[in-house]
């Protein structure tokens, strides 16, 4: 996968991705700068200051993306996917101008990450937020980044939209942790295990994790009750890559997404919802994981599987809604 070491990329990056039993270590944020309304923090919200680099494959990136859509944000803040074969980091067609220019036709997300630092060590991710002004990286971190957009720029987004309401933020918050530490990192802990044990402890949360929401969503309309909260958006990006994705590569193999009766029709209502399903990009999907070498040493993207069944009706309509 790589990374870089003092602003230079190295290849084999392996001693630092797991722990000493095998287990796969995500390492935390880089950058952690916040936008802010006022722009107390240093970096104001404004229209057309800053930019996203993501890619559509990965879940990471995905929250934002949802996010930027979900707030009308789509006018105000640029965005870059990753629409070229990775060769180090995510690789661009285009750039964002000075000395942020493909060479040769790619740019890479290194680059960016040393015209920010140029003695940068760290992961190179996505998502990224770039500000254009002061030519620098404000933020590497998906969950601030939800949180900005949610808030910051809604002098120009739709302000109605507030998936972070004060009044759910603690259940929120407990709720997020779970999901992320045994669903949305628990598909890596299992698909990047390097011992049987580590493999099996990872394996044996995320599917107690899964069994408890497909239970909680029996009654709940969403995670938090009747209002959809970023909570849902965050289990989404998961859940929409589970049987493309986890089942086979990662050796999530349990049982398909769709065979939990409660979380497979909460899927499909959140892939329904307005502006949804045109940004969740399934071919990109299949080409970011099956082209990781790491779990897929062939390379091979798999055909299948042809439906996913998201686009049928579902029952959420028998348990309340705020909206």
């Amino acid at each position: 996968m790589g990374m870089l070491i003092n602003g230079t990329w190295i290849d084999d990056d392996a001693a630092h991705r797991h722990a000493a039993d095998g287990a796969f270590v995500r390492p935390d944020a880089n950058f952690t700068a916040r936008v802010t309304a006022d722009g107390s923090s240093g970096f104001k919200a404004e229209p057309g200051r800053y930019h996203l680099f993501v890619s559509a494959g990965c879940p990471w990136a995905h929250r934002t993306i949802l996010t930027r859509r979900l707030k009308n944000l789509e006018d105000v803040i640029s965005i870059s996917f990753s629409d070229l074969p990775r060769v180090r980091s995510w690789a661009f067609s285009t750039g964002i101008g000075r000395n942020l220019e493909p060479k040769e036709g790619v740019l890479e997300l290194h680059r960016v990450y040393t015209a920010a630092m140029p003695a940068y060590t760290g992961r190179v991710t996505v998502p990224t937020l770039w500000d254009k002004q002061r030519w620098t990286i404000v933020n590497n971190d998906s969950a601030d980044i939800m949180r900005m957009l949610n808030t910051a720029f809604d002098e120009w987004g739709d302000r109605t939209v507030d998936l972070y309401p004060a009044h759910l933020r603690a259940e929120i918050d407990e709720i997020n942790q779970r999901v992320y530490e045994n669903v949305n990192n628990g598909v890596y802990r299992c698909g990047f295990a390097r011992s049987q044990a580590a493999y099996e402890e990872a394996f044996a949360r995320l599917f107690e994790t899964l069994d408890w929401l497909d239970e909680r969503l029996a009654s709940s309309r969403y995670l938090c009750g009747e209002r959809i909260t970023e909570a849902d958006w965050r289990l989404y990006v998961t859940l929409v890559r589970f049987d493309i994705a986890y089942y086979s590569n990662f050796k999530c193999n349990r049982q398909h997404l769709h065979e939990y009766p409660n979380l497979s029709n909460y899927l499909r209502e959140l892939y329904q919802w307005p502006g949804i399903a045109q940004v969740t990009d399934f071919e990109t999907i299949k080409r970011v994981y099956f082209s990781i070498k790491d779990v897929n040493p062939s390379g091979l993207i798999p055909i299948g599987p042809r439906d996913l069944r998201l686009t049928g009706p579902h029952d959420r309509g028998r348990l309340p809604s705020w909206a």
